[in-house]
């Protein structure tokens, strides 16, 4: 195309000059002197006219920051069952979720993103906080329940992508991309996050560093993390006038390290696995060891947790056996958690250390009206315990259970990308008490039959299920 340019360019000058040239007095040296003049002067137009338009790629594509939408209506009918069997119900849960992304990105090495977060039912922000002890609020899920109108900070962090020799590592700190990981991420419609959504799916600061192995294995990856969870230090203004000290009388900085390794992806078949231990890990005091009680209890830490996961992913089974099939994506995870007490201290309600483990298996499998259905089932042990408490549902995280838990969606595109709906269905059928507590008094493990025989123990859920129709627009 550009010699075809070219040559009509020449053909049109050597017709202009000749036309306004006496050719009795011109050399056809004077003539071809003046026809690369004029060439001379297009090119030099042309390159002006490639760095202008450099320019507005530029600006278009890294010097600006970009944003995109995503907001969801969402219905809810709730229902749980005491082990006394009493029913509690809400059936016209109506919310909205609102998440305004923003991503920067001015040079190939160097990205920033950060998401800001809303999340309310229907005409609740009058007296919200009148009620409960206000952990719904709490840094590391206010973002993932219904609170108030107020917009949020759920995510921001920069990316630096460097290389060490040959190698390509990635560098990254902020507020993390922490909840929607791994596997979790399929019926909840998103890209995986950072963490694997088994074992960790929570809202945290911290740090990251990688580096991209796939040079020698496809799709592998090692990347460690660390991250705060609580911070100890006093207010601004605090009376003793030691701003931002550490307060003796309040529960201490609460940290968690972890490393994600991806040992192989090829697009088709993918493993990973992921390996955490917190630090300081929080929970409340019933019992009167740390001076708490039922009515009154006190927060404090008792030791450390470890935990660890393995998950394998089928994305197309066979090698183009069917449509069907080449659409479908099976998976199955299995994971493991311990504690550590510090001293005499009672994690679980045990001073001893304690393991639980989960399994999970799931498919998402494709329909005739270009949507996705999906079955997932997941059973948790006695002592089992992740760092589950933002996962996207209204009556506790089903990756937590300890019992089983059953799910079924259906996502379906309505238009395009842009917009679409869902229907879910969870069903959680407990074995123990404790499953969505913290790490203390909270987290005692009770079989749901001594639940039943001890009135002690009150009245505990024994099943919850949530039927969800959402419609989501995201641009």
């Amino acid at each position: 195309m550009k010699k075809i340019v070219t040559l009509s360019a020449i053909a049109f000058l050597s017709t202009a000059v000749f036309a306004a040239t006496d050719t009795s007095t011109k050399s056809d040296a004077d003539r071809i002197s003046a026809l690369e003049k004029k060439i001379a002067k297009l090119e030099k137009g042309q390159t002006k006219n490639k760095k202008k338009i450099s320019a507005v790629n530029k600006l278009a594509n890294k010097d600006n920051l970009k944003f995109n939408v995503d907001f969801r209506t969402s219905y809810d009918n709730l229902q749980y069952e005491t082990v006394h069997g009493k029913k509690y119900t809400n059936d016209a849960l109506y919310s909205m979720r609102l998440w305004l992304n923003m991503a920067y990105n001015p040079t190939d090495d160097m990205i920033f993103n950060a998401t800001l977060s809303a999340n309310k039912a229907f005409g609740a922000s009058y007296n919200q906080r009148a009620t409960g002890r206000g952990y719904d609020t709490f840094d590391w899920i206010v973002n993932e329940n219904l609170t108030d109108d107020k917009i949020r900070l759920k995510e921001a962090f920069w990316l630096w992508k460097p290389k060490l020799g040959s190698l390509p590592m990635t560098v990254s700190v902020g507020r993390r991309p922490a909840t929607n990981g791994y596997l979790i991420n399929l019926r909840d419609d998103d890209k995986a996050k950072s963490p694997m959504g088994h074992i960790i799916n929570m809202e945290f600061d911290g740090a990251s560093i990688s580096a991209q192995l796939d040079e020698y294995v496809s799709g592998m990856y090692i990347k460690l993390c660390v991250g705060r969870g609580i911070t100890n230090a006093k207010a601004r203004f605090d009376q003793t006038g030691l701003d931002y000290t550490k307060d003796s009388k309040n529960i201490d900085n609460m940290d968690l390290v972890g490393i994600i390794i991806k040992p192989y992806d090829d697009g088709q078949y993918s493993v990973m696995t992921n390996y955490y231990r917190g630090f300081k890990v929080i929970g409340n005091d019933f019992t009167g060891q740390n001076g708490g009680t039922l009515a009154k209890p006190v927060m404090t830490t008792y030791g450390e947790m470890d935990g660890a996961v393995i998950s394998a992913k089928v994305e197309g089974i066979g090698d183009e056996i069917s449509d069907f099939l080449d659409e479908t994506t099976i998976f199955a995870s299995l994971a493991w958690s311990q504690t550590r007490p510090d001293g005499n201290q009672r994690m679980l309600g045990s001073a001893d250390k304690e393991s639980g483990t989960s399994y999970w298996i799931g498919t998402q499998m494709p329909n005739l009206t270009g949507g996705k259905f999906g079955l997932e089932y997941n059973h948790g042990s006695k002592y089992w315990r992740p760092f589950t408490y933002g996962e996207d549902t209204m009556i506790g995280s089903k990756m937590a259970v300890r019992g089983s838990a059953y799910e079924a969606y259906w996502t379906q595109p309505i238009i395009d990308k842009v917009f679409s709906m869902q229907i879910r269905y969870t069903y959680l059928d407990y074995d123990y008490t404790g499953s969505n507590a913290f790490f203390g008094d909270g987290g005692t493990p009770v079989s749901m039959s001594d639940a039943k025989d001890n009135p002690a123990m009150g009245d505990p859920v024994d099943t919850a299920q949530d039927i969800r129709v959402y419609f989501r627009y995201r641009y």
